[in-house]
């Protein structure tokens, strides 16, 4: 089983890329053969700096290794260093509906934030089939709020099966129950649209800094606190055992202690949880070439398998190539 996931270099790495991509993707690793791609080509629509791309695309690399990305049971690979995907997007595009698109949440959503009206923004689920499509994946993770994304990539494998015959498999969303809803700073969902995000490897007087401006109401000390929709619960519960978490939660509903007090318990949780990764990225920071090793062999690996995929597909739709039999 071929398992595919991406992720955008739009900024450095949080807690809700950790709890609702990194850690599950990372998870995975155990269960098939996972091919993990940083999605560099995407983040141009948001991110316009040629420095700022290259310095986000690096530092996620070194941050999914941190947090445990094994190269040695794993693709890990810049979604640009394979050209194929580009081709194979285009070709998609000659037969996807522009209905389909404009059905497409993500784009009046980012627009609606202030994002340019880009083609690239309104043509990105295109680029994001061509992905899935382009690595035979079997399995692909999404949150519930991204089944979409892999239902259009499904519409549009089966579109190009009608048009020019079978060439690609239909992938399957995986889609965990139990994956985190990450609140942000101020108790929506994380996100660096929302600017409210805590990042994963902040230095520590950052992250407490951070993590001490986390929004709350005016309950007195002396008061029980209100346990439901409360963000330093939902972080609090992402990084201690069951029991902490169960002890904290009697804490709120008691009362008699303060959310500055909290928000310290949550701060200490969080730097102890991820010492183990901060210490692994200090190693992989030490060894100057591993990252550039690491993603070059990975983008030799990917365009070994997109090479005989985009020849099955370039010849099934007629352009020079060579056929390739359907599942080689």
């Amino acid at each position: 089983m071929r398992i595919l996931s991406g992720i955008q270099p739009s900024g450095t790495p949080h807690l809700g890329n950790y709890f609702g991509m990194m850690k599950p993707a990372i998870e995975l690793q155990n269960r098939g053969e996972a091919f993990y791609f940083i999605a560099d080509l995407h983040a141009l629509t948001t991110v316009q700096n040629a420095n700022a791309l290259r310095e986000n695309s690096r530092e996620l690399a070194v941050d999914f290794l941190a947090c445990g990305l094994d190269p040695a049971r794993s693709v890990f690979f810049l979604q640009s260093a394979v050209p194929a995907v580009t081709e194979l997007a285009w070709i998609l595009s000659t037969v996807t509906p522009m209905g389909l698109l404009e059905r497409c949440h993500s784009f009046k959503d980012k627009t609606a934030r202030g994002h340019a009206a880009s083609h690239g923004l309104f043509a990105y689920p295109v680029l994001m089939a061509a992905d899935i499509l382009l690595y035979d994946s079997d399995l692909v993770p999404v949150g519930r709020d991204q089944k979409q994304h892999l239902e259009v990539t499904r519409d549009i494998a089966v579109k190009m099966n009608e048009t020019f015959g079978e060439m690609f498999k239909l992938p399957e969303p995986s889609i965990r129950d139990d994956t985190a809803i990450v609140p942000g700073l101020d108790g929506a969902k994380m996100s660096k649209s929302y600017g409210n995000t805590i990042e994963i490897f902040a230095p520590e007087n950052v992250l407490k800094k951070k993590i001490m401006g986390i929004k709350t109401d005016s309950t007195p000390v002396e008061e029980p606190k209100a346990t439901e929709d409360s963000a330093i619960l939902g972080l609090y519960k992402l990084v201690v055992s069951p029991a902490d978490y169960a002890a904290m939660e009697a804490d709120f509903r008691r009362g008699g202690i303060g959310y500055g007090d909290f928000k310290k318990r949550l701060f200490g949780a969080v730097w102890e949880h991820f010492a183990p990764q901060r210490e692994r990225r200090a190693e992989i920071l030490a060894d100057a070439g591993l990252v550039d090793r690491v993603l070059a062999e990975g983008a030799e690996r990917a365009r070994e398998v997109s090479d005989l995929v985009l020849r099955r597909v370039r010849a099934a739709v007629g352009l020079a190539g060579t056929t390739t039999p359907f599942g080689q």
